[in-house]
C-alpha cells in the first residue's frame, strides 16, 4: 500500500532521514520506534506532505505521493494524527471533527463518519459540544484519532500517541488501536513506548540517528539483543 525509497529529508540544512526504505502492506500494523530525536516525526511529515524529501520516491497504491500536493495527500487516504494532538481548542469537539471531513469526498459521508466516531469514542458523543481544550489528555487524543477518521482514510498514520498520558490512558489508547486495526484499517505507529506498541503491530522498523538500524516481525523485534537492551531494560 505504502512504499518509501530512499528518503533524506530534513531542515534547511539539517538533515533529519538518511536512506529510508519502509513499506506498508494493505490490512497491516506497522511499528516506528526509537528514541526521542530519531526521526520519527519527520518521517511522518514527510509521508503526509508536511515537508518534501530532498531524495527519494514515496508511493500508495500505485500513486506518486509526491507528485501530489500536499492538501491532496489526504484524499489518497492518507490521514495523520500529529504528535500532541494538534486540536483547535476553542472549537468544540464536533467543530473539530468536522475539520477530519473538509475535503468533497468526505464531506459527502459526513453522517456516516460521525456515526462510525461516536460509536469508537462514545465520550466524544458526551463531549461533542465541549470545548476541545478543556478536556483532558487522553480525550483530546481520541477527538485527535476521531478527527483524522473522519476523512475515511486507507491508512492512519499515528505519531507518538501515548506522549504525555497517564499509564492507565496509554492502555486505553493502545486498546483503541487495536479496534481500530479490527475494523480492516491499516496504521503507521511512531512511538517510544517500544513494548506496548509491540504488542499492538504486525511489524517494526528501529529508527535510531535517521537511519532505519533493524526491521522485524514484533516478535523478532522483542527478542532483538539492541532493541532488549536499549527499549526493553533487559
Amino acid at each position: 500500500m505504502l512504499e518509501l525509497k530512499s528518503i533524506d529529508a530534513g531542515y534547511g540544512a539539517f538533515q533529519a532521514l538518511f536512506d529510508v526504505n519502509l513499506n506498508v502492506k494493505a490490512g497491516e500494523a506497522v511499528g516506528v520506534i526509537g528514541p526521542n530525536g530519531a526521526g520519527k516525526t519527520t518521517l511522518m511529515r514527510v509521508i503526509s506532505g508536511l515537508i518534501r524529501p530532498t531524495r527519494g520516491s514515496i508511493g500508495m497504491e500505485g500513486v506518486d505521493v509526491l507528485a501530489t500536493p500536499p492538501h491532496r495527500i489526504v484524499g489518497l487516504g492518507i490521514a495523520h494524527v500529529p504528535e500532541n494532538r494538534r486540536l483547535f481548542p476553542r472549537l468544540t469537539v464536533e467543530d473539530n471533527l468536522k475539520m477530519g471531513a473538509f475535503m468533497p469526498e468526505a464531506r459527502a459521508k459526513y453522517a456516516e463518519r460521525l456515526e462510525v466516531v461516536y460509536d469508537l469514542f462514545p465520550r466524544m458523543k458526551e463531549r461533542r459540544a465541549q470545548l476541545a481544550g478543556t478536556m483532558s489528555g487522553g480525550e483530546q487524543q481520541m477527538c485527535a484519532i476521531g478527527r483524522a477518521l473522519m476523512s475515511d482514510p486507507k491508512l492512519l498514520l499515528l505519531d507518538e500517541p501515548s506522549a504525555g498520558l497517564a499509564p492507565v490512558v496509554v492502555q486505553q489508547v493502545f486498546e483503541l488501536v487495536k479496534r481500530i486495526r479490527s475494523g480492516g484499517l491499516t496504521v503507521l505507529i511512531v512511538e517510544q513506548n517500544v513494548q506496548q506498541v509491540l504488542r499492538v503491530v504486525d511489524r517494526a522498523y528501529l529508527l535510531e540517528a535517521g537511519s532505519i538500524r533493524a526491521s522485524g516481525t514484533s516478535a523478532e523485534m522483542l527478542a532483538n539483543d539492541t532493541v532488549k537492551q536499549a527499549y526493553l531494560g533487559v
